[in-house]
């Protein structure tokens, strides 16, 4: 089976990437900032960005037939690491209202600079998602 894009059309159309890549029924979750439909980084700081990001990426998983549970790994890429810390607890919060308590292999990762200057944050994921509740998307 080949590889097959994963582009929700509630995301920003994507140019140049793909939101997800399927390939059997592993997802590979490209990296989302805090972009929403109009492809702003959304205001208010890193958990509003948190919150942004992470629904962005659970809309690719849901759009393959996921759920989070499928989730194996989560890369968070982060400009402030202080300041992910500092809000940790409201971060879990979100966590939790969007994914429920279980939670896959992690990692943070601080580095300089995203692709937009203000994003403060950067998710990647990797999910498997069983046979039964697979859904591959129709190539365009």
């Amino acid at each position: 089976m080949s590889p097959v894009a994963v582009n929700p059309a509630s995301l920003p159309a994507p140019s140049g990437y793909s939101h997800g890549t399927l390939a059997g029924t592993t997802l590979h979750l490209g990296g989302q900032t805090a972009t929403d439909a109009e492809m702003k980084i959304v205001p208010g700081g890193i958990v509003e960005q948190f919150r942004q990001s992470f629904s962005n990426v659970l809309t690719t998983l849901r759009e393959a037939g996921g759920v989070p549970e499928d989730l194996v790994s989560i890369t968070i890429y982060l400009t402030d690491i202080p300041d992910y810390q500092a809000h940790g607890r409201e971060i879990g919060k979100v966590w939790r209202e969007l994914a429920g308590p279980v939670y896959p292999a992690m990692a943070g990762i601080g580095c300089t600079a995203l692709w937009q200057p203000e994003a403060v944050i950067e998710i990647v994921g990797v999910a498997v998602i069983p046979e039964d509740r697979l859904v591959t998307p129709i190539q365009k």
